[in-house]
């Protein structure tokens, strides 16, 4: 499919299946790569729709590194588990050190 055909959640999937294992980035980063930066709640609707299909939603958390999609995920502690399964520090639903597992698709794609 073309790029300009695909409606925004799949054009919020396609960035989201390339985040790194082990990396995280935000909804308002993802947002921002797509060109519409006031649209990080909209990214995040789109993850929360996207269970059943083959994309990373554990790696997109809010600019502060917040779980804020965890009650998205079955059972108590699935999105923490599968992101400290990757190596990533969660403490409190907030990932450890940010900064050095960020994935900025602007800078990356």
């Amino acid at each position: 499919m073309k790029p300009e055909t695909l409606s925004f959640f799949d054009k919020v999937y396609q960035v989201a299946t390339q985040i790194p294992f082990g990396r995280v980035t935000s909804y308002g980063a993802i947002a921002s790569y797509l060109g519409a930066a006031r649209s990080a709640r909209m990214v995040g609707y789109a993850m929360n729709a996207s269970h059943g299909k083959e994309v990373p939603a554990h790696r997109v958390v809010n600019r502060k590194g917040l779980l804020t999609g965890k009650h998205h995920f079955d059972g108590t502690n699935l999105m923490q588990q599968l992101l400290e399964s990757e190596g990533i520090k969660v403490i409190d639903s907030q990932i450890q050190d940010l900064k050095s597992v960020f994935w900025d698709p602007s800078k990356e794609l």
